[in-house]
């Protein structure tokens, strides 16, 4: 994942700062992420989301909203309708850069903010939001017992998980005023609604009132018991796998370019957890998980390298069995490939090869099907021809190149 840091005008002129991350290769789509109220673009459901639909060879874009993070701007002077038109300038400066976006994903306030924005933009095929609330005045239940101040001094310091924020008048107004029932119900786009029952902060009923008020398709989906800033990485990480799957069914997002001399295209392996070993494992609309054992300092989450490995080789060889079986015609009903994997000395496999270890998978095979004592021979026998095991009884060249810097952070 390239990350690049680019700053754009909010609605009021004021210098919003981004960070745009690309896949690698070819981009096939855009997304646009709105954060949570007072939250920032660098918030982790942000980070894993962008990182999970950059394997997709989608681009993802999150922004500081005026007067948070990095962005300049006065946050007392925004409301919820500036925030939706950051996001509108936003979209357009994708746009400026042959970027526009089609998945718009907004986070508790930021996710009310795509639903309204989403409803009036062009080229939007996809919104999700996370724990996002109905009605936007809901945001207030945080600072309750300081909105009668606002109302009446114009504003007010609140204290917002241990930062202290002026929230304006002009916000209370403005979010007291808005209405989104209409523009989800005009939303011309798919829609996923993804909360947690338990949300301590936006209730599952905002959940169940945003569907209701969609036309189809849309689509919920649970975060079980994820807080509402989806603070835990695991979470974070299941939002993001939801997202990118479900995003690839409204996307157009095409066939990854082709490298040459590998005609079904490139497999990508990208660090997904820089804190882990989770590796993202995409080939085209394929994708799987690579991980190491919890006792390894992995999560678990996936195969081992060498369990990949295993897999390739018992894959392979079913396949070429079958194959096989099909052209002869023969009754062949069911094929299972136990594959194991360890070390072993050399000599044990060869006494003539010195004292050293190698790699030794053995594959324990399953045939089911009314077949002959010669028939099954054979499939053994056919079992060696599989190219992958072929492949790994050989020698092998493999060539290392160092890409040139992408720059970035």
């Amino acid at each position: 994942m390239t990350t690049e840091k680019l700053t754009f005008a909010g609605h009021d002129g004021s210098e919003l700062a981004a960070r745009l991350d690309l896949p690698a290769g070819k981009v096939r789509a855009t997304a646009l992420f709105a954060h949570c109220f007072t939250c920032s673009k660098d918030i982790l459901p942000a980070k894993r989301i962008a990182r999970r639909l950059n394997a997709a060879g989608i681009a993802v874009l999150r922004f500081d909203f005026t007067g948070l993070g990095h962005s300049e701007g006065e946050f007392a002077n925004t409301t919820f309708t500036s925030n939706v038109e950051d996001l509108r300038a936003a979209a357009r400066a994708l746009a400026d850069r042959d970027l526009a976006p089609s998945l718009l994903i907004g986070h508790s306030l930021g996710g009310a903010a795509v639903l309204r924005a989403g409803a009036g933009m062009e080229g939007i095929k996809a919104v999700v939001t996370l724990a996002a609330p109905y009605a936007p005045d809901h945001v207030t239940h945080n600072f309750a017992d300081r909105v009668e101040q606002i109302m009446q001094d114009g504003r007010a310091t609140v204290d917002l998980g241990g930062r202290d924020f002026v929230i304006g008048k002009a916000f209370i107004e403005d979010i007291r005023a808005e209405n989104l029932e209409p523009a989800i119900h005009d939303l011309k786009a798919a829609l996923l609604i993804m909360h947690a029952p338990r949300d301590e902060v936006v209730g599952i009923d905002n959940a169940e009132a945003i569907f209701r008020a969609a036309l189809h398709p849309k689509s919920f989906v649970t975060l079980d018991d994820a807080d509402h800033l989806i603070s835990r990485g695991d979470d974070a990480e299941y939002a993001a796998d939801v997202i990118a799957a479900w995003a690839k069914r409204y996307l157009d997002l095409g066939a990854p370019e082709p490298r040459a001399g590998a005609p079904e295209g490139v497999l990508r392996v990208t660090e997904a957890d820089p804190d882990g070993f989770l590796q993202d494992v995409a080939s085209g609309p394929h994708h799987v998980y690579a991980d190491e054992p919890e006792k390894m300092g992995g999560t678990n989450k996936g195969l081992s390298p060498y369990g990949l490995l295993s897999a390739a080789l018992g894959a392979c060889t079913s396949m070429t069995m079958r194959m096989y079986a099909r052209r002869k015609g023969w009754p062949v009903t069911g094929i299972r490939v136990d594959v194991t994997h360890d070390k072993v000395h050399a000599e044990d496999a060869d006494p003539d090869k010195p004292s050293q270890k190698i790699d030794e998978f053995r594959r324990l095979i399953h045939l089911e099907g009314a077949l002959d004592d010669a028939q099954r021979d054979k499939l053994i026998e056919i079992a060696d021809k599989c190219p992958v095991h072929k492949t790994l009884h050989q020698n092998n060249q493999i060539v290392t190149e160092l890409a040139p810097s992408e720059g970035g952070s």
